[in-house]
């Protein structure tokens, strides 16, 4: 990972994945999901169905690439895999608004615990945006319960375009009005930093090497050409303060 320190100082705003690299889904699904199960006496491997849940994610998103489904937002994907999840695992005696909550869980996903601090410091320097794959009511929802302090919400929505399509990256850098050299994309996975490099913008890795439980393997240390390694979010503030050393 070769730092270009004159390069870096062109950045006016930092753009975010927030599934895994802000919020741990992993550990909001798996706390509500034993709440769910002492309420209604459900004997549920609650890990195991986080990461079926999440594993639904990518193909389903692929169904809307590859034109088999129209444009789907997050919460009618996540409903998809939910349902089937619900026969899998042999979950039964929900009602639909006891479902529909379940599936919302998206919204209420909790904070890393240096998120808030550290958005708070980078905030001081940059404009701060999401870029996600969630939708924007999504995004909104999650960032007035977990206080996240954004400055703009953008969403693949607005692209009509799932990452790492192109179109989502660029489209974000022209909605902030910037270059893509003058944006740089935040997030703990190698795939999402390296589709944004290919359009130009900036990259910042965020080890986050818990979000899929104590056995991860992926994304624990940034891909080459990555531009920034961070350990957490206080780390990159600091990293991209104008007095930090190069």
């Amino acid at each position: 990972m070769d730092r270009n320190v004159e390069a870096l100082k062109t950045v006016k705003a930092l753009t975010f994945d927030v599934f895994g690299t802000v919020v741990d889904w992993r550990g909001t699904i798996i706390r509500e999901g034993r709440a769910l199960g002492r309420t209604h006496g459900l004997r549920v491997d609650w890990p195991r169905f986080a990461d079926a849940w999440r594993a639904g994610y990518a193909p389903a998103m692929q169904r809307v690439r590859s034109g088999e489904l129209p444009w789907t937002d997050l919460d009618t994907l996540h409903r998809m895999i939910l349902d089937d999840l619900l026969a899998q695992f042999e979950i039964t005696g929900l009602n639909e608004a006891e479902i529909e909550h379940l599936n919302r869980v998206w919204h209420r996903l909790r904070p890393w615990p240096d998120a808030r601090a550290g958005l708070a410091a980078l905030r001081r320097n940059f404009v701060l945006a999401t870029l996600s794959n969630g939708h924007v009511a999504l995004l909104v929802n999650m960032a007035k319960t977990a206080r996240l302090p954004w400055d703009c919400i953008l969403s693949a929505e607005l692209f009509r375009h799932y990452k790492p399509d192109p179109e989502v990256y660029l489209g974000a850098a022209a909605l902030l009005g910037l270059a893509p050299h003058e944006v740089m994309m935040v997030a703990a996975h190698n795939g999402d930093l390296l589709a944004a490099r290919s359009v130009g913008m900036r990259t910042a890795f965020v080890a986050r090497p818990r979000e899929h439980g104590p056995g991860q393997t992926t994304d624990l240390t940034p891909a080459a050409g990555v531009d920034i390694a961070a350990t957490d979010f206080c780390d990159l503030a600091a990293k991209l303060s104008p007095r930090a050393e190069p």
